[in-house]
């Protein structure tokens, strides 16, 4: 009789369920947002919170799709799911989609647990800077650079000089520093589980099958089937979201129209060109 009265109720208030809050990271991690939001700790902060005050949740899934992008802020995203798992303890599963790549893999490393599809992208453990030289170009359109600067070094790595030697070891060395510390994540979250070899941090990526041989990867396998297997038929992921504004602008007849900036056009870039390296 009893199990028959819990069917009629919502199932949000069914006690045979046992609800994981989801939250879904995706995109080009960056501070900057537009119309296309891009993945950082301001944006995907709210969603964390609420997720991780759901009491009855024995764990907390993350779902990642990201070809990377800012390290400060994949690291601070990583900083505060490992905070929330502590203070509220939680397990934190993640599970990657198409790729966890780069700034995508240092989010994913905030899991007890990291799941993949077999076709999954997974790795590129590594720093990159790229840029353009417009020396030539700007003098053979006639236009002169001029720069003012107190600080001999204000424009270091300017498009419009000569390149300088000092300038790149600089950069370099800045690169050098920032791949140590992503090293040191990858070894400290997986441990014992890493299978030593030349390339696992030469920012080579692997498929999710790969991955899981070198060991950055727990297991093969997708949300709802890992969800039940760990804590029974009855689990259920449910997506944590926030409310996000829509900017607008004002039309020339006075409606409303969205407004597309000269950012979101290149955010949109950016991220086809991230997504082009891993063949997606």
């Amino acid at each position: 009789m009893f199990r028959r009265l819990q069917a009629l109720l919502p199932k949000r208030f069914r006690s045979d369920e046992t609800i994981i809050p989801t939250v879904r990271m995706s995109g080009v991690i960056s501070p900057s947002s537009g119309l296309r939001p891009n993945l950082n700790l301001a944006g995907v902060a709210p969603a964390l919170d609420k997720a991780f005050k759901v009491k009855d949740a024995p764990a907390v899934a993350l779902l990642v799709n990201s070809p990377g992008g800012s390290p400060v802020q994949s690291r601070l995203i990583y900083q505060r799911v490992r905070s929330l798992a502590e203070e509220k303890e939680k397990q934190v599963l993640v599970f990657v989609e198409d790729v966890a790549a780069s700034g995508g893999y240092m989010i994913a490393l905030a899991g007890d647990e990291i799941f993949a599809d077999p076709t999954s992208v997974v790795g590129s453990i590594g720093v990159v800077a790229a840029g353009f030289g417009f020396v030539d170009l700007i003098e053979k359109i006639g236009v002169e650079r001029r720069v003012y600067t107190a600080g001999k070094n204000k424009v270091i790595l300017d498009p419009f000089q000569p390149k300088k030697q000092q300038d790149v070891d600089h950069l370099l060395g800045l690169q050098e520093d920032m791949h140590e510390i992503f090293i040191d994540m990858v070894k400290e979250r997986r441990g014992d589980l890493l299978r030593e070899d030349e390339d696992l941090f030469s920012g080579l990526f692997w498929t999710g099958r790969k991955a899981r041989d070198f060991g950055l990867v727990d297991d093969l396998g997708d949300l709802q089937s890992v969800l039940r297997s760990k804590f029974g038929d009855d689990a259920k992921p449910k997506l944590v979201t926030t409310e996000r504004g829509f900017p607008f602008r004002r039309s020339g007849v006075g409606g409303v129209r969205p407004y597309i900036s000269a950012d979101d056009i290149l955010s949109s870039l950016e991220e086809r060109a991230l997504l082009a390296r891993y063949g997606l």
